[in-house]
């Protein structure tokens, strides 16, 4: 049993893995599984537990106050899209300005 790190193309984030290798007799080969343990900090390099579906799982994860707060009521939800089209509405107005 080892920990293998492995760096993300996309995001350049690493994470490590516990990874346990086996003999595979039908295949007569040897083979491995990889477990996420967690994100790999860069500046620090301590491994960060995380669940690897999202950051708001992970332990180390603290809410910042100006996030956006999903409506938790259907009026609320109601008036988030009210609100969300007015605003899309005034956006493509100030595109239609600038673009003239």
């Amino acid at each position: 049993m080892g920990i293998v790190y492995q760096t993300d193309k996309r995001s350049g984030i690493t994470y490590a893995y516990e990874n346990q290798s086996f003999w595979d007799p039908e295949l007569k080969r040897s083979k491995s599984k990889r477990k996420l343990i967690g994100r790999v900090d860069p500046e620090t390099n301590e491994i960060i537990p995380t669940d690897g579906r999202c950051k708001k799982r992970s332990p180390s994860y603290v809410p910042n106050n100006e996030e956006y707060q999903m409506p938790k009521t259907v009026k609320e939800l109601k008036e988030e899209v009210i609100r969300l089209l007015k605003e899309n509405a005034e956006l493509k107005r100030q595109l239609a300005d600038i673009k003239n």
